[in-house]
């Protein structure tokens, strides 16, 4: 096991190190592009072939301790990783995934001047999240919490001579940094209380933590429900919730697989790993879950309805992400981790593939853009990511129109597809626990029915004014967009293909009950039988019916249809249905336009108050306290006092010897009054 873990997070660390120390400082290195891609996929493929066996030969969780990290009073670190069912599971999303965005990538940045860069960049995103998902502790797992924090503000600014790119990567960082700051908060209070239960010091150890002594003190004191929303709102800032999710739209200031290895692999995904790895002392907190029911259902609606009115195709998709984290975290309020998990697992595919398909329709416009350039005819507003300017794009790339189709009617939720049993399986959790006694979350299930019907019709929108219809762009009779290299188009088709099957991974309980087949994901993730998995889920009194079951099912399905359904119909006219669809909203179109108003509120509320603080209090306090009192007063006060001492160094022997006998007259006076 010990070399099993080395292979996997080796790799992509020394590939990052390798890659980037020899791109800056041999210049020769940067011109072998292929050979740079090549190491660095293959940097991340390894882990996935190691991680593959891993899975394959699985008999029980173990837990590996290189070395001790640090030892401070009670705090003892060990740089520990554990390997058991969950572990595993993301670990094979983050390579597996990963290696198939850096496939892409080989083709899609193959122009760029900073191509080893990114490379270096990217193999160091897929080190901290291992880091992240394998920590046996909560200091290793801040570490790689940390790391992606960092990667990502490297990734999203990697064009940082455009100054909004880097406006973006700086907006990541510092919202991710509030929600860290109450993580730590969460760490610290654990650990204290931890201590003082046990009288022992503590490492911040998962099996210590979740340890049954451990838990029930947690719970009979209160600490389990801060801790849980400490960490909670450390989890709203990686995954981009209410308040805090504003970064991530932004975020598609970075290369488009940048995009989608933080939408779908990597980062965003953190804050749900943290919860479900904490399930059991998170099941402590029944006020806190339905907190986080509650704030998942708000996200997932207020997203959908910005998605809605989107013009620019990736950020439809980020707005669509924002929305499917928030589906997570009402699966994870009812207590239903491992709903959450597996559609955490599903979106990894389908949004990775709409990500990527998007990357490979803005490649081809910006193809057009050029020509136009060449011509002289390209308009002064051309944007080559505005869906208004595409359309009918199916007759020039056949593989991707193909391929963005799948994953757009897998998470609309159409019946057999991935997002189909993912996200019906959350609204099935989340109607359980409504009428287990809590009529709120029933509420928020019947917002998670209106998110579907949205996410099903903004999907298709997308879908249709991008490959459907006539072409809009200028010259479109003479100017021809062609299809993305096959190292684009083949990570395509098998995100695809995975889009199309794994949700048969986590079969709905009325089949499971009706064909007798087992639910893969949940017996692997919480358990059957003899076996223990490690996610927790909350046990409810109620149980619906078989028929009821089937008919939320029916339910689900119907919805998407509708909602596919009518979009395809409604957009056959392409943007004259924009147009309708405007009219049609009204005043709720300017507002979902303007993301409902919260990033201007935060310009004003939150940035204007504390720029006006700076302005108004901090720079007269530095000009005038630290400026000219400590720094400029400081530097006279020595000048001052050197000439005042310059005036005894004249060269006139009668100065040097009064000085010497004043010297000499102040020592005598010192030891006569001492």
């Amino acid at each position: 096991m010990h070399l099993s873990l080395q292979l996997i997070l080796l790799p992509p660390l020394l590939m990052a190190a390798f890659s980037g120390l020899l791109g800056l400082f041999m210049p020769a290195w940067r011109e072998q592009k292929t050979l740079v891609g090549a190491l660095a996929t293959a940097a991340v493929a390894v882990p996935f072939g190691v991680a593959v066996m891993l899975f394959l030969g699985f008999e029980e969780a173990s837990v590996v301790s290189f070395y001790e990290w640090m030892h401070v009073g009670d705090l003892t670190v060990d740089f520990a990783y554990r390997v058991d069912e969950l572990s595993l599971l993301m670990t094979l999303v983050v390579t597996g995934i990963g290696a198939l965005i850096h496939v892409y990538s080989m083709g899609y940045m193959k122009d760029d001047a900073g191509y080893w860069r990114f490379f270096a960049y990217l193999n160091l995103f897929i080190f901290a999240m291992l880091n992240l998902v394998l920590a046996e502790n909560l200091v290793v797992l801040f570490l790689g919490w940390e790391g992606v924090g960092l990667c990502s503000y490297l990734l999203i600014g990697f064009w940082y001579e455009d100054g909004k790119k880097v406006i973006a990567a700086n907006k990541a960082f510092i919202v991710n940094r509030i929600g860290d700051a109450a993580f730590l908060l969460g760490m610290f209070l654990l650990f204290q209380r931890v201590v003082e239960i046990t009288g022992e010091g503590f490492g911040l150890d998962f099996a210590t933590l979740l340890s049954a002594d451990v838990l029930a003190a947690l719970a009979a004191d209160g600490t389990a429900a801060i801790a849980v929303l400490l960490l909670f709102i450390g989890a709203t800032g990686k995954s981009a919730q209410i308040p805090l999710f504003t970064w991530l739209p932004d975020a598609m200031a970075g290369p488009t697989p940048v995009s989608a290895l933080i939408h779908a692999a990597t980062m965003v995904t953190a804050g749900l790993y943290l919860l479900a790895r904490l399930s059991e002392l998170v099941l402590l907190a029944p006020a806190m879950m339905m907190l986080v029911c509650v704030i998942g259902g708000l996200t997932a609606i207020i997203a959908a309805t910005i998605a809605l009115v989107q013009t620019d195709i990736k950020k439809v998709l980020a707005y669509s992400t924002v929305s499917q984290l928030g589906y997570m975290f009402m699966a994870a309020g009812a207590g239903a981790f491992v709903a959450a998990i597996f559609h955490v697992f599903t979106h990894a595919f389908f949004k990775a593939c709409l990500f990527l398909g998007s990357g490979s329709v803005i490649h081809a416009m910006h193809e057009v853009e050029h020509d136009l350039e060449h011509r002289g005819t390209k308009p002064a507003l051309f944007d080559a990511q505005d869906m208004r300017t595409m359309g009918g794009l199916k007759k020039y790339m056949p593989q991707t129109r193909m391929t963005f189709l799948i994953a757009t009617l897998a998470i609309a939720g159409i019946p057999l597809l991935a997002g189909y049993f993912s996200k019906d399986e959350i609204l099935f959790k989340v109607f359980e626990a409504g009428m287990d006694g809590t009529p709120l979350y029933l509420a928020v299930w019947g917002v998670g029915l209106l998110t579907a019907l949205l996410t099903a019709f903004y999907m298709t929108r997308a879908y249709m004014l991008t490959f459907e219809g006539e072409p809009r762009w200028p010259e479109a009779d003479t100017v021809k967009p062609h299809e993305s290299p096959a190292t684009m188009t083949l990570p395509l088709w098998m995100l695809a293909i995975g889009s199309a099957l794994v949700g048969f991974l986590g079969l709905p309980l009325a089949v499971t009950k009706t064909m007798g087949l087992p639910n893969v994901m949940h017996d692997w993730l919480a358990g059957h039988g003899d076996h223990v998995g490690p996610v927790a889920e909350l046990k409810t009194e109620y149980h619906a019916s078989l028929p009821l079951e089937w008919g939320l099912l029916a339910l689900g399905a119907a919805i998407a249809l509708l909602g596919v359904g009518f979009a395809w119909r409604f957009y056959a006219r392409g943007l004259d249905a924009d147009a309708a669809l405007k009219q049609r909203l009204g005043g709720l179109h300017g507002t979902f336009s303007r993301g409902w108003g919260i990033d201007a509120f935060y310009r004003v509320v939150v940035v204007g108050v504390v720029k006006s603080f700076a302005r108004d209090a901090l720079d007269p306090l530095d000009k005038t306290v630290l400026d000219r009192g400590l720094v400029e007063g400081g530097a006279q006060g020595v000048r001052g006092f050197g000439g005042f001492l310059a005036r005894f160094q004249n060269g006139v022997a009668q100065t040097y010897a009064a000085v010497l006998v004043a010297g000499v007259l102040l020592v005598i006076a010192l030891m006569l009054l001492l």
